[in-house]
């Protein structure tokens, strides 16, 4: 063993607990997970960082970030900058270490950042770290190549008049939508030589949870359709403005954000919001006159030190740091998981629930805050003490009457985020009113069909949560027998895939087709996926003789429709070939319901 680390005037106690932080280090050593920039506000610091993921134990943890400190400041010193803030965020299994960083100097401040954690860990092991010289050499390249003082004197006016500054490596804004202005980021203009008179923001909501963003987003689309709005929207779908898709693919990230926001046909803009995108690289903006979060559930732990429900709905209320000041963040108050955090959520809260009968909605109503909940079959808004009438449930399509309860949950929050937006009481109940539960106004969400007799539900659904809200809808429609295709994607956990095939089993089906993503295989080989579904439906109870299988979804939804006679429900995910089941389906005869 090492010495030299250990030398020094501390007492025996410290030297006993570097001796346990060596011992760690050397036999467990930390490794870097993943590193990158965070570019907006985010769930490790309140704004752009250069981030290191790494796998640690629990007990090493303090000692690294330590050493890690000393060698970021260390470098900064050597360099002649001020010393910045650093982050750190513990997780199980690892830590994530951040450091502030202006964002003209962020791919710079990532290099730094790895050299710094491999200088600590050659400090604790008691190694003497290499390439301190070569580091800075090329942190001080990096730095001037970066460096972009313009970027930054715009950035600052726009923050002093109070209007939404938008940047990434190819071109920088001003304002939003019909407000906006923008620029190559190498050549914007000195802030004195812009027409700040023509630049303002639009209203703007951020919708994210696990499940119902897509349908929200749609939902309060048209409110603002139905208002008269140009309206933008952001989904897993694509990008879209008034009826014009600009791009087709999931564009619920900052890029999408971004590329809406910039649009200066845009009067309104409803974003969907998603966990990778907050995690990746942060909020896209500040400025939001809202943020809804739907719902959360267990869904794509284990990733960007995101390990249990507790952390990932503290991911979640990240995106509550795009509002302005005074916004509401819209929460669920049927999620015990966002109750539970709701005071970390900050500014003022608009509660939705399914239910009117709350306690938590009554003295939140008594109080003067906003309320969203359905009473009596009437979804009544509650501002001021008291309830309003804003409409039936009978009059909103994709709530097929009640029976699909998630899309009587989602109408809440979008009306929730309507009034965020400022939308009049007429424009919120015609957009509601607006979208039917069909293919062409809600792809791939809550699509019912008539097939000979068979009733056919086309959905997104993906994960156990999303499975559960569908009991209530299967028990409504009360159908002669069930039958569920069941399939998930790779990149989800063991776990994560038999708490699938376990809600799928809850549902009580007659026949289960397990289906293969080959597309979503995601590091998985072909056939692991399913076969880890099928033992667990038959650990839960499943027999053989219910279970099918199928090599892909197109495969599944025939097979599906094989097996189903008149008066049956056939629930029928789709994730990688929803025009090709749509087709099948016309081809069938589907009539929408």
């Amino acid at each position: 063993m090492h010495p030299a680390p250990w030398r020094s005037q501390r007492d025996s106690l410290p030297f006993f607990s570097d001796l346990l932080v060596y011992t760690v280090i050397r036999f467990a050593a930390p490794s870097v997970l993943d590193s990158r920039r965070l570019t907006g506000p985010n769930l490790v610091s309140p704004g752009p960082a250069a981030v290191l993921d790494v796998s640690c134990p629990a007990e090493a943890i303090d000692g690294l970030a330590a050493a890690w400190r000393a060698r970021v400041q260390d470098l900064l010193g050597a360099l002649s900058r001020s010393p910045v803030r650093c982050h750190v965020r513990a997780w199980p299994g690892g830590v994530t270490l951040a450091l502030s960083a202006p964002i003209d100097a962020l791919y710079a401040a990532t290099e730094l950042n790895e050299w710094a954690f491999d200088a600590a860990l050659a400090d604790l092991s008691g190694a003497s770290p290499e390439g301190r010289e070569e580091a800075l050499a090329a942190a001080r390249e990096a730095l001037a190549r970066e460096a972009n003082p313009a970027l930054l004197a715009l950035e600052a006016e726009a923050r002093r008049r109070d209007v939404a500054f938008l940047w990434d490596d190819d071109e920088a804004s001003v304002g939003m939508g019909r407000g906006s202005l923008t620029w190559p980021t190498r050549e914007v203009p000195p802030p004195d030589r812009i027409d700040w008179a023509h630049v303002h923001d639009i209203p703007s909501v951020l919708v994210t949870g696990t499940n119902g963003k897509t349908t929200v987003v749609r939902l309060t689309a048209a409110m603002a359709d139905a208002a008269g709005k140009r309206v933008g929207s952001t989904t897993t779908d694509g990008i879209r403005v008034g009826d014009e898709w600009l791009e087709r693919d999931d564009y619920s990230g900052p890029g999408g954000a971004r590329t809406l926001l910039r649009d200066q046909r845009v009067e309104v803009a409803v974003l969907e919001t998603a966990r990778g995108g907050l995690l990746r690289r942060g909020v896209a903006y500040t400025g939001a006159d809202g943020t809804v979060v739907t719902n959360v559930a267990e869904d794509h732990l284990g990733e960007y030190g995101v390990h249990d429900l507790a952390a990932l709905v503290q991911a979640k209320l990240t995106a509550g740091l795009a509002r302005r000041p005074g916004a509401p963040i819209v929460l669920n108050a049927d999620d015990a998981g966002l109750v539970a955090a709701s005071e970390q959520a900050g500014g003022p809260i608009t509660w939705f629930s399914v239910t009117a009968d709350s306690a938590l909605l009554r003295s939140h109503l008594r109080a003067g805050g906003d309320v969203v909940a359905v009473e009596d079959g009437i979804l009544r808004r509650g501002r001021s003490g008291r309830l309003v009438d804003v409409i039936s449930v009978d009059e909103i399509p994709v709530t097929l009457g009640g029976a699909a309860i998630h899309n009587v949950s989602n109408a809440l929050a979008a009306v929730a985020a309507g009034g965020a937006l400022g939308m009049p009481h007429a424009a919120i109940t015609d957009g509601l009113r607006a979208v039917r539960g069909s293919s062409e106004d809600n792809p791939g969400r809550g699509n019912l069909y008539d097939v000979a007799g068979v009733r056919v539900l086309v959905d997104f659904v993906h994960n156990a949560h999303g499975l559960d809200a569908l009991a209530f809808m299967v028990r409504s429609l009360g159908p002669r027998r069930l039958l569920l295709v069941l399939g998930h994607a790779g990149d989800r956990d063991d776990e994560a895939v038999r708490a699938l095939a376990r809600a799928g089993w809850r549902l009580r089906p007659d026949r289960v087709v397990v289906k293969e993503l080959r597309s979503y295989l995601r590091g998985r080989s072909e056939g692991e996926v399913p076969a880890l579904i099928v033992e667990e439906l038959r650990n839960a109870g499943a027999s053989s003789r219910s279970i099918d299988t199928a090599f892909d979804e197109i495969e599944a939804a025939r097979k599906a429709l094989a097996w189903a006679g008149p008066g049956d429900l056939v629930i029928l995910p789709t994730h990688e070939d929803r025009d090709g089941v749509e087709g099948l389906l016309r081809d069938a005869g589907a009539r929408p319901l």
